[in-house]
């Protein structure tokens, strides 16, 4: 069996790329081990995902936002401040003349609308299945499926690496990837604040790590609770009024007094990442190529950038039947993602290291910091367009233009 592109991965960014591609006419293949409704599925599990304006124009292009709407929680403002400190910085949509900064979404909503799409594509969908084996050839990519106890052999022209941080596509072509333990865990939870969220999403940094909180419908918010390894594991054990407590003691009164929270779950934190973002016919994306801390909410937004820029790409060789897997694509496709890869790499790792730092003087100029970011409008412009991967090209999909 040949197709022009094998995805392999079809969580968010996989399955992302697949519906993006639908509309090109071209043989895909998505292949992905566990199915999207599945309770063990990583990707559409009980989590939220805060969606950039970019991320909601690209998801709306490629006809998946109807289904999300409805789940969608608009994000208004953006409260910034520092656990004991007198510095705080505020993001108002309406001031960056924006109807919201971003949107709130379940991850069960979004693999529900992306994969009801993928059922109705004309697209080979391999689940469950697994890669078994992978070569590279000058002119193709032979791949090996191992789906219901049998074998299944591929080729591709292109072969792209969605199958996140510990990517099998990208170690099986010798792509190494640098990985910094942040020695943290985050405990994701809902809880029901006493107040009205306003449709605020609030970021707190406190000495152990960053609690962010997101607003969902109903008054509730998605709390996002960054803890040191053992004080993580000592928090899944708390009944639910010491675990409301501690959060109430970190946050404040700003929200009223928190009165419910529901299961808490752990994700360790760690940077992953890949020392090229391709490979001789193989492109590498989303987490597979970048797993971010989850401080500023940005590692989705950029692998769906990743997504945008590939499919315009594909898109532009399919129109003159090019090879989709050539030498030329790859080389553009490198060179367009390396600035805004970088540059929001850089960033939530600074933000990290930055407010993690314990010494008074680093405390001191961060909150100073953050006082003249609230004061200053083309800083606050800056953030949003690098929130947005507003710099440099901004594909097609995320400006709202169709691929074909």
């Amino acid at each position: 069996m040949n197709y022009d592109v094998a995805i392999v991965g079809g969580g968010m960014v996989g399955a992302t790329l697949a519906v993006a591609l639908t509309p090109l006419k071209l043989r895909i293949a998505l292949i992905e081990a566990i199915p999207h409704n599945a309770a063990a599925q990583p990707s559409f599990d009980e989590r939220t995902t805060a969606l950039s304006n970019g991320s909601r124009r690209i998801l709306e292009t490629i006809g998946v936002w109807p289904a999300l709407n409805e789940f969608a929680t608009p994000i208004a403002k953006i409260h910034v401040s520092d656990q004991g400190r007198f510095g705080f910085a505020r993001i108002d949509a309406r001031e960056q003349g924006l109807s919201a900064m971003g949107y709130v979404v379940p991850n069960r909503a979004l693999g529900s609308a992306l994969w009801s799409r993928l059922s109705s594509a004309e697209i080979k969908v391999f689940c469950p299945a697994e890669v078994s084996l992978l070569s590279a050839t000058a002119e193709t990519v032979n791949i090996e499926i191992a789906a219901a106890g049998a074998k299944i052999g591929i080729d591709a022209k292109l072969i792209v690496a969605a199958d996140g941080a510990q990517s099998v596509v990208r170690s099986a072509f010798g792509i190494a990837a640098e990985v910094r333990d942040y020695e943290q865990t985050a405990v994701i939870t809902t809880v029901l604040p006493q107040r009205f969220h306003d449709n605020v999403a609030y970021e707190r940094f406190t000495p152990s790590g960053p609690l962010a909180l997101l607003p969902l419908d109903g008054g509730r918010c998605t709390l996002v609770l960054t803890l040191t390894k053992d004080a993580a594991q000592s928090a899944l054990a708390w009944s639910d009024s010491q675990f409301l407590a501690e959060v109430q003691r970190r946050f404040g009164f700003r929200l009223g007094r928190f009165l419910k929270v529901g299961r808490r779950v752990p994700y360790p934190l760690s940077l992953t990442q890949s020392d090229r973002t391709s490979a001789p016919r193989c492109v590498i994306i989303g987490n597979a190529a970048q797993g971010l801390h989850p401080v500023a909410g940005m590692g989705f937004n950029l692998g769906l950038r990743d997504v945008a820029s590939l499919a315009e790409l594909i898109a532009e060789s399919a129109r003159s039947a090019a090879d989709p897997g050539s030498a030329k694509l790859l080389s553009e496709y490198d060179a367009w993602r390396s600035a805004d890869r970088g540059g929001v790499i850089a960033f939530t790792d600074g933000l990290v290291r930055l407010f993690s730092n314990p010494l008074s003087s680093v405390a001191r100029l961060r909150n100073l910091g953050l006082l003249a970011f609230d004061l200053l409008p083309p800083a606050k412009s800056a953030l949003s367009r690098l929130s947005t991967g507003g710099g440099g090209r901004v594909p097609k999909l995320a400006r709202g233009v169709a691929l074909t």
